[in-house]
């Protein structure tokens, strides 16, 4: 379809508990969003049948929009005057979204890259074997045998290389005979990107066990990787397979003008589009009641991605922390950051036993929301740990690639002795966006961009934003059919700008000067000094520009080393422009810690006590 003929636009994202449809206009300053509907997801019983959510979230749409969008239950396509829409396209990740098992020869290596595959597909990753993760090959054959993933992905060995260990792999997968989550019918899909030489041993074990996809190496050679072909054809086994056994999604599928994405490959698409249309450094995060999603789109040395000397290029990954969210896994922050780093954020004494309690009414009563102010910060507290850990374990994987900056035997791999640092420097950061209703629906903006802030330490000059009603896998998936409509959408209505931090990379003694600053908007100029460990807000309003001038101490660094100063043009907000000298990493000072806590708060006028 031509995109010049697409006026009007529905779209909907069938969550795991929510179907969220929205309406997308051309008007005569562009695309825009104009109304949103939902209804429960309908895959489960008593429905079982997806497209009865969709009905009910398009039936919402047309009441509030008072235009026709359904013939009975035919979505009516396309547009005509005021009825119907020119395209309808659709993402999910409704029953469990796509659940992957990879496995590669050493985990540092080829399973690494064969896991940024998968989770750039969409996937989670529910674990990752290789011939040097150190069970015995009886634990991964029970493991692959008893996990029932919906795809599985096998990686290892340069072409022309050693066969050996990615064929002992594949004899793995053979004696495990390993079966789909969803259905019967049919074999389980193993996609193999792997060296070429391997392929007619690795067709040989597997025939007749699995329905065997054979696509281009992820490490043809050891400096490169090659994540595109696999990324796809995963795509493609998504929509034969595992939407094709879903209640109601050959329905579905056949109501859609352009194939259905996994949530969170859509989101991630528009990350990766906007970041490279625009040339910035982003990461984004979409946290929910189960999972936490962290992405991240960078350009970096091409020495750093792993292929060689010579310019910049940008790599995009995805990580997706399965035990970390907000209801039904908010025990799970607990378990995994410590009772003692979720209250280190609690701005007011409480003992450790209530604050557990309270959080676990959390995971047993999941749909519901904090009703006293206590427990809204108990939850924001919950939520900076979930984030600040996601992040972490985003950093592990978002790395150069191993093996490529000396020389090593296969035996030094085997036993995974390297080691690279995170590709992410927070200092070269340029967007930082949330996601997901903890941040998007903080009762103030203000929270949203405390939290992110407390969690992720941005560095230097960032801007932060909140994704309004969490549209980015819609415009994730229009980006495929339009990516200018989609872009569009996503700077007018789907991002809501906080404003811009500015904060020191370390902390000078407690009291000291840490900056001076001075910030000139539309002809006045405002001047300030942020103290060793305090927080400071200058009000500057959305589309709104200022330039600013930071003189950091001696000892200080903004980001341009120590004591030198830094002059940015930021943009503004619905929170303003937050001068941050607490220093990275954060800490929290235990004595004192409620004083403190409030004194940040009401620096930004986060609470209503503050």
């Amino acid at each position: 379809m031509d995109p010049k003929d697409l006026n009007v636009i529905v779209a909907t994202d069938c969550g795991s508990t929510t179907t969220k449809a929205i309406l997308i206009e051309r008007k005569p300053e562009g695309y825009r969003q104009t109304f949103r509907g939902e209804a429960p997801t309908t895959v489960e019983a008593p429905y079982e049948d997806v497209t009865r959510g969709v009905l009910n979230a398009l039936a919402e749409l047309e009441e509030l929009s008072g235009r026709r969008l359904l013939d009975g239950e035919r979505i009516l396509t396309p547009a005509r005057g005021s009825e119907g829409a020119d395209v309808y396209i659709s993402t999910s990740s409704a029953g469990g979204g796509l659940q992957m098992m990879v496995a590669g020869v050493v985990k540092s290596m080829s399973a690494e890259s064969a896991e940024r595959a998968a989770l750039g597909a969409g996937a989670i990753v529910m674990d990752v074997i290789a011939s040097n993760d150190q069970r015995p090959p009886h634990e991964k054959i029970e493991r692959i045998r008893t996990l029932r993933p919906d795809i599985i992905l096998l990686a290892g060995g340069t072409d022309k290389g050693t066969i050996q260990h990615v064929v002992e792999l594949a004899e793995f997968l053979a004696a495990a005979n390993p079966q789909p989550r969803l259905g019967s019918s049919y074999k389980l899909p193993v996609v193999y990107a792997g060296n070429i030489d391997a392929r007619p041993h690795v067709e040989d074990l597997l025939a007749g066990k699995v329905e065997l996809h054979v696509t281009e190496n992820l490490r043809p050679v050891l400096e490169r990787e090659n994540l595109g072909p696999a990324r796809d054809t995963i795509h493609e086994l998504f929509l034969k397979h595992v939407m094709a056994q879903a209640p109601g999604y050959l329905k579905l599928m056949s109501w859609v003008g352009a194939p259905i994405m996994p949530t969170p490959a859509a989101v991630g698409n528009i990350i990766q589009r906007i970041a490279r249309r625009q040339d910035l450094n982003i990461v984004g995060v979409d946290i929910g009641g189960a999972t936490t999603d962290v992405f991240s789109d960078f350009a970096v040395a091409a020495r750093d991605a792993g292929r060689g000397p010579g310019a910049k290029e940008r790599v995009f990954n995805r990580t997706v922390s399965a035990n970390l969210g907000m209801s039904y896994s908010v025990s799970n922050v607990v378990a995994e950051a410590g009772i003692e780093n979720i209250l280190r954020w609690v701005p007011f004494e409480i003992d450790e036993g209530e604050l557990r309690d309270r959080i676990k009414n959390k995971m047993i009563r999941p749909t519901t929301i904090p009703c006293l102010l206590e427990d809204l910060k108990i939850e924001q507290a919950s939520a900076r740990e979930a984030l600040r850990l996601a992040f972490v374990q985003h950093k592990q994987l978002a790395v150069g690639l191993k093996g490529v900056q000396r020389r090593r035997t296969m035996g030094e791999s085997l036993d995974d002795r390297g080691a690279s640092d995170t590709i992410i420097r927070m200092r070269n950061l340029d967007l930082l966006v949330g996601s997901g209703g903890v941040l998007s629906h903080a009762p103030r903006r203000s929270q949203a961009m405390m939290m992110l802030i407390d969690a992720f330490g941005p560095e230097g000059v960032t801007r932060l934003a909140v994704d309004s009603i969490f549209m980015m896998p819609h415009l994730g998936v229009l980006a495929e059919i339009h990516e200018a409509a989609a872009v569009e959408v996503f700077d007018r209505d789907c991002l809501i700008n906080l404003g811009t931090c500015v904060a020191c990379l370390n902390r000078g003694k407690d009291g000291a000067r840490c900056f001076d600053y001075r910030l000139t908007a539309e002809g006045r100029t405002r001047r300030g000094t942020v103290g060793a460990g305090e927080l400071a807000l200058e009000p500057l309003g959305v589309g709104q520009t200022a330039e600013i001038v930071a003189q950091p101490a001696r000892d200080i660094d903004l980001g341009a080393g120590h004591g030198r100063t830094v002059e940015a043009t930021v943009q503004g907000g619905v929170v303003g422009v937050v001068f941050d000298g607490r220093g990275r990493p954060l800490a929290v000072p235990e004595r004192r810690r409620s004083e403190t806590l409030t004194r940040w708060a009401k620096a930004l006028a986060a609470y209503p006590d503050s």
